[in-house]
């Protein structure tokens, strides 16, 4: 993609998803996700309906009148993105790649954060560690996760979850909001999850097209695995063959619902050919 075109893409997520968050999602994003408790910010004298366990008692007595502690909300979080951009997110069957409904969401809640002045990060994975870009604050940095997203190409096309969220916990030290965001067609990260659920404010937006929960009957097709690049010939019109693809979809469906939610962490669910605002507003919602 060269550089004109890229920033034509840039530019129409930013004015689409910016809009989003500015309209949609920037109060319910603060009021769904609070800063860490209340910190120290000034004295001031005593006014009548002060909370008397506020009164700084060591500066009351230097000025030999009633001084009291004002706090404040300690507001700035830090956000992380963390990004399959395995094979299969190259798939779509109806408007777009669930590639782009992804980059859509994460632009969507980057600037949601930005504009509570939040910082925000952005990890890469496939079965490796693509991408890691550190948390800052700004547009600028925004638009920088934006054209990654858009234009990074991974050197594997292979899924590994639990090595995304293994490498989330060491280079996080500090609580963050993540957000994990794949068709989560792997599974076998239930420890890993749990580690980070546990530090972390956590939620899955698992992104998928109807097709990947089955197949149409159309006789004898070569589909291609886009994770290990083997074309393999499937008799389509078998009902064994459709109904064996079904029942791993939704091993895999239940396996990421049951694992975010036993690790305390939240869940969206969202096909590439429904609208994501929605879901995404219901969440915030109910978990504010």
């Amino acid at each position: 993609m060269d550089t004109k075109e890229l920033l034509k893409k840039v530019r129409k997520i930013e004015i689409k998803t910016r809009r989003l968050s500015n309209h949609i999602f920037g109060g319910e994003y603060h009021s769904t996700f609070k800063g860490r408790g209340m910190t120290f910010s000034e004295v001031r004298q005593y006014q009548y309906g002060d909370d008397i366990r506020a009164i700084d008692w060591n500066v009351t007595a230097r000025y030999n009148e009633p001084f009291v502690k004002v706090f404040e909300e300690e507001r700035e979080l830090t956000m992380m993105l963390v990004v399959d951009i395995s094979g299969s997110e190259f798939f779509g069957t109806n408007q777009q790649f669930k590639k782009d409904t992804i980059t859509e969401i994460a632009a969507t809640l980057a600037f949601s954060a930005i504009q509570n002045n939040d910082k925000v990060g952005l990890i890469l994975f496939s079965d490796q560690i693509e991408l890691f870009i550190p948390p800052k604050k700004g547009r600028s940095h925004v638009l920088r996760i934006i054209r990654e997203l858009i234009e990074f190409e991974a050197k594997s096309k292979k899924t590994d979850i639990d090595q995304a969220l293994r490498f989330l916990s060491n280079v996080l030290k500090k609580k963050a909001i993540v957000f994990v965001l794949s068709d989560f067609m792997d599974d076998n990260y239930e420890r890993t999850l749990k580690i980070a659920g546990n530090k972390h404010d956590l939620t899955g937006i698992r992104v998928f097209d109807k097709h990947d929960q089955e197949i149409p009957n159309i006789g004898m097709v070569p589909m291609l695995d886009s994770e290990t690049g083997e074309v393999h010939l499937v008799n389509t019109s078998s009902s064994s063959v459709r109904k064996q693809y079904k029942s791993n979809a939704l091993y895999l469906e239940d396996y990421f619902i049951n694992t975010f939610r036993k690790s305390g962490a939240g869940v969206i669910n969202t096909r590439v050919d429904e609208s994501y605002v929605k879901k995404l507003l219901g969440y915030f919602k109910q978990k504010g």
